[in-house]
Order: structure tokens, then sequence, then C-alpha cells
């Protein structure tokens, strides 16, 4: 296994496992340019893919992501799919597009979401916005892509983040009292602990049939759209709000900021890399395994959220 360190760049990454790439077929979900998604996708496209899928809310976002990959190599099967993870028809419409158009996936990356949301806010299932769009949306998504996953032994890659630091997962109280209990970094960082407990699940019940999961932490970048509207002000809150839940102090890893070509490594090493097999569940940060806070990863953590999702979803999925 090569080595790679923080400052990792995705071109490292792809020109590294390009055996990997050449010829599969990959699904992302909010590749929007600019985003992680967008970086890892025409990364991807050096190397020669069969099939990149990429599934976001709005079309217009990723049509420049679709024309820089045919750019890069017009053999390559590009496809759109138009989802909002918010909306569970939606999700199903999508998975029953996706599954006709692909036979196999062999990476699926569920890299859409959003952060740190202000205001206090419900789908139309009645569930937090963020809880929603980042692990809800994905849980029912990838579970309805198993079928194409299976046929490839394939992997999937959540990306979460540091702000899994910030809190436990609030099985007692997960949708906030109707508001009351709300703060935009508790409920991010809820949500982050879900990407990571859901590998885990999905891990422990896929594995017989040839798939595995990890959780990446890809590291920050302040070039995508996703904290946009966060004012510096909004970050310094994190130390305190991590104390109040958890009682540690929360400190923020080095590099403190990447490149547009660094942020999408550590996920392409996830999504690539052949050890994986052998080292899932796992949680990676800056490049390399990392081992992830006891309560983003415990078993009994991993069971109540799975069952939850099924409740959410209205639907069981039992392998």
């Amino acid at each position: 296994m090569p080595t790679f360190d923080a400052t990792a760049t995705s071109e490292q990454v792809i020109e590294t496992f390009a055996p990997q790439i050449k010829g599969k077929a990959f699904l992302i979900t909010g590749a929007g340019q600019p985003s992680i998604g967008s970086q890892m996708a025409t990364s991807l496209a050096q190397a020669g893919p069969a099939h990149i899928v990429i599934a976001s809310r709005t079309l217009s976002r990723i049509y420049p992501v679709v024309y820089e990959i045919q750019a890069i190599d017009p053999t390559i099967n590009v496809s759109t799919i138009q989802v909002d993870l918010t909306d569970h028809a939606s999700i199903r419409r999508a998975a029953s597009d996706i599954l006709s158009i692909t036979p196999k996936i062999d990476v699926l990356i569920n890299s859409a979401g959003v952060m740190a949301i202000k205001e206090y806010t419900l789908d139309k299932n009645g569930i937090e916005l963020q809880l929603s769009a980042n692990h809800i949306g994905h849980f029912l998504l990838t579970n309805l892509l198993v079928p194409a996953l299976e046929a490839a032994s394939g992997r999937v890659i959540n990306l979460t983040s540091s702000a899994f630091r910030i809190t436990h997962f609030r099985f007692d109280d997960w949708n906030f009292s109707n508001g009351k209990t709300y703060d935009l970094w508790t409920g991010y960082g809820q949500s982050k602990v879900a990407n990571i407990l859901f590998a885990w699940g999905l891990t422990q019940r896929l594995r017989g049939r040839g798939i595995v999961a990890a959780a990446v932490h890809p590291g920050y970048n302040f070039d995508t759209r996703l904290g946009t509207h966060l004012t510096m002000d909004d970050y310094a809150e994190i130390p305190a709000i991590r104390m109040r839940n958890l009682d540690k102090e929360f400190v923020f890893e080095e590099p403190r900021s990447k490149t547009f070509a660094q942020i999408a490594a550590t996920p392409l090493i996830a999504a690539l890399d052949p050890g994986l097999k052998g080292k899932a569940p796992a949680f990676y940060q800056n490049s390399v395994v990392m081992e992830a806070d006891e309560y983003a990863r415990d078993l009994g953590s991993v069971e109540r959220l799975w069952t939850l999702s099924e409740e959410l979803v209205g639907q069981e999925f039992r392998y």
C-alpha cells in the first residue's frame, strides 16, 4: 500500500490507483460544481472508468462537471440523475432509474449534504433537515441500490466530517424537541455521527455479499458552496457546543484548510484502495485509517440507528 500524508492530492491518488478505476462504474451524489464530489468525478475521469453516474438535486449544477468529464475522455459513459435526498419518493424514483442504467456499481460515494443550517428546518416527512439530507436520504438510496453493489462486490463511501466530534447521536431527542433543543452545530454533528454508524451497519450486514463501507472526513476547504452561509463567528461556536455536549475540548486538526486539489484525496483513497476489504468498516482522515470515537462506532448505537432509519423511511432492510 502506498503511503499518503495529509497533503496528498487527488492526482497522486488517481495515479496510484489507476488500475482500480479502469472499466469500473462509480456513482457520486452531490457533485455540483464546485464541490468535493465534482473534484472526485473529474479526477476519476483521468483513469478511464466505464461509467460515472452523478445524482444531484439540481441538474444544472452538474452539467459543467459532465462537460469537463467528456472533455477529459469522451469514451466515458456519463449519466445524470435528479434526486432530492430529503424526499423519499424522489429517492425511490432515482434508485429505480439508476438500476435501469447500470447493472453494477463498483463504488457508491455518498457525498451530498448540507451543513450547519441556522434555522431549525424539517423535511416533508417531519425529519430535521440535516439528518434527512446527510443520512436518512443516503440510507434509503444505498439500500435500494444493494443489487447493483452486490453485482460488483462494491463499496460504499460516506463523507462525514470532524463535526462528528461535536456530539453523540441523540437517540432520545434526535428531532430536537420540535426545535426547542436545536442548534446548528449539534444538528450537523449528529448527522455526521450517523454517517459513520451507517458505514459500520452496512459492513456488518453486507460483508457476506462482498459489500463493505467506510466513512471519510475529507478535511476543510472554503472553495465549495457548503459553508458559504457561515461566518467565522459561527465556526467559533463549535468548541463551546462540544464542551456542552460531551465535556471535551474541540481541536481542529491540521492542515486547517486543504486546497481544492487536496480535498478529494482521502475520499478517493477509501474509494480505491484494494486493502479496504480487509479494513472495513473504517474511518479515514488525512489519508489514513484512524479510530473514530467510541460513540460513533459502538454496536449498540449502530443497531439503534439502523432501526430508527428503517422507521423513518418506512421500510425494513434485512440481509
